[in-house]
């Protein structure tokens, strides 16, 4: 009975042994190369599949989600005889599994060493300032040559992105020499520039204010005048409605003489030639004031007062 029991067991074991290999669950966004004798049959998508035990085998599982491969600094060599360390990260997809099997030993093995030469041809064409100012560029190239290339392996590149692009240590010690030059330059323009401006405001700012000022002063001189004249027409008007005689501008005349002559400046004066025409109207003023209080007293002091008039009448004459 023993013999016979180890036999079921054998038997238990090789049927459940079967049975994990003929069901073969694949998991979502993969698939699997199945080979019946060494010779591709078919490939098992996501879900669960059956298979021939110990004849089909699984060759490969290749997971079709998109991937992201980084590759190491690689040295290139720009078209000035410089060399530059690029790090590149690839994102591709599996779109064919069978032709990434049997198309291509090692896809990402092969994606690299594309990368590197794909690079190398053109970083070889570009000089060190346009590398670092063309990622775009490179990266559009890149991607196409890497896209046709990996076309017949199963393979899409989805995108290619330079992860930086590093000069040699003195190239990078000269460019933020150039940089920082760059910088102190830009900064002494807009320095330039702003003492410019405000000087220009400030002129202008003076200018307005002086004329301004001008205005100010033409408009006080203008209306200083109007009002001096003003002043005369008032005066002119008033002395000829008064109907002054020639007496009272005499006296006005002599009551203004010490003012002219007024002020610490005045070293010389002159005396006007009408100054005697107002002492003779003045001194005759004086007479008929006298002779008038003569008559008052008697008419002796009336005949003795007529003399001195006639006298002062007829020395002007006489002179």
């Amino acid at each position: 009975m023993e013999p016979v029991i180890i036999v079921l067991i054998i038997l238990v074991v090789l049927v459940f042994i079967a049975l994990i290999k003929t069901i073969q669950v694949i998991p979502q966004a993969s698939a699997a190369i199945v080979e019946r004798f060494g010779r591709y049959t078919r490939t098992l998508n996501a879900g669960l599949n059956i298979v021939v035990p110990f004849i089909d085998t699984i060759r490969n599982r290749i997971d079709l989600r998109e991937q992201v491969v980084p590759f190491p600094p690689q040295p290139v060599i720009t078209q000035d005889n410089l060399v530059v360390n690029i790090d590149t990260v690839i994102y591709y997809q599996v779109t064919d599994a069978r032709a990434a099997t049997y198309e291509v030993a090692s896809y990402i093995q092969a994606i690299e060493q594309l990368t590197v030469t794909t690079l190398r041809n053109i970083i070889g064409g570009m000089d060190l300032e346009r590398t670092l100012t063309s990622r775009e560029e490179i990266n559009a190239a890149l991607r196409g040559v890497l896209d046709e290339a990996t076309g017949k392996w199963g393979i899409r590149v989805n995108r290619v992105e330079l992860k930086a692009i590093e000069p040699p240590t003195s190239i990078q010690d000269s460019m933020e020499k150039q940089m920082r030059a760059d910088r102190d330059k830009r900064a002494a323009i807009l320095q330039a520039e702003g003492v410019r401006q405000s000087e220009i405001l400030r002129a202008e700012g003076e200018k307005q204010s002086q004329i301004l000022r001008a205005e100010g002063e033409a408009k006080a001189a203008a209306l200083r005048a109007e009002g001096e004249a003003q002043a005369v027409r008032t005066v002119f008007e008033a002395i000829h409605a008064g109907d002054p005689d020639q007496k009272l501008l005499s006296y006005q005349y002599l009551q203004m003489l010490p003012k002219i002559a007024e002020g610490d400046a005045n070293k010389l004066w002159i005396v006007p030639s009408e100054i005697g025409d107002a002492l003779k109207g003045l001194s005759g003023a004086m007479g008929n004031f006298g002779g008038m209080g003569g008559g008052s007293g008697g008419n002796g002091g009336a005949s003795g007062g007529t003399v001195p008039a006639q006298e002062r009448r007829e020395k002007p004459s006489i002179d």
